[in-house]
């Protein structure tokens, strides 16, 4: 029974940071927000064109929506349920791949 309600409350208080975070109101994902380093840039590479171009959508409608100090309407923000990470696990492939490259270097 206390490990259902500690994990009903882990869920709330992270629906609670994410929605505190600020960039659901914009319509963007967890993923849109990563800095582009190296990394990040060689996983949007391998992602295909059409998540690329949801990405870049939604990138564009936000900081539109910057520009005229506004936020989409409540129905349209992104919510928690719905945010996937469809960019992490590539790039922990990516920093995993350049990782072992570096290791092989230094010892080949």
């Amino acid at each position: 029974m206390a490990l259902r309600t500690t994990a009903v409350l882990c869920n709330n208080m992270k629906k609670w940071a994410y929605n505190l975070a600020g960039f659901n109101k914009y319509g963007l994902m967890r993923d849109d927000c990563l800095y582009e380093n190296d990394d990040v840039k060689e996983a949007l590479r391998r992602l295909p064109d059409h998540v690329v171009d949801e990405r870049n959508f939604r990138m564009v409608r936000a900081i539109q929506l910057s520009l005229q100090k506004t936020i989409l309407p409540k129905e349209e923000w992104t919510k928690f349920e719905e945010d996937k990470l469809y960019l992490t696990p590539i790039v922990e492939q990516v920093k995993k791949e350049r990782k072992e490259r570096e290791e092989w270097e230094k010892n080949y």
